[in-house]
């Protein structure tokens, strides 16, 4: 005869504790869109971002690179007028990447947590 515990009795097999599993977070389509005046520093955060994700074992497509919208303000030099009709010319360069996710969106907070300064992050989520 063997040494019997309270879980377990001669007719019933020994019963186990089972931590129930948590329930799986639901996938979502996420579409990360970013948008900078610094190419570097996007190029930086895209790459950081798919890193992040391909090690929580994320399906990641991206980086799409997008057309650079080139915003342009033509004005005169001199503020009175007078004078020779000299002109200035300013422009700024707006860069865009999409990055597209398949996870639950508390992993892809989790991923865009720490995004460097001068980078504008939109997230569009996709039932």
């Amino acid at each position: 005869m063997g040494i019997s515990t309270p879980t377990e009795t001669a007719n019933e097999p020994a019963k186990t504790n089972h931590v129930a599993n948590p329930p799986l977070q639901k996938s979502h389509k996420i579409r990360i869109t970013l948008s900078s005046r610094k190419v570097q520093v996007l190029e930086k955060v895209c790459t950081e971002i798919i890193e992040r994700a391909k090690n929580k074992d994320l399906r990641a497509k991206g980086p799409v690179r997008l057309p650079t919208k080139t915003l342009k303000i033509t004005t005169r030099k001199t503020p009175c007028g007078e004078g020779s009709k000299t002109w200035d010319s300013f422009e700024m360069r707006i860069h865009k990447r999409l990055i597209d996710l398949n996870a639950p969106t508390e992993v892809v907070k989790q991923i865009i947590v720490n995004i460097d300064a001068g980078v504008e992050v939109e997230v569009t989520i996709a039932a």
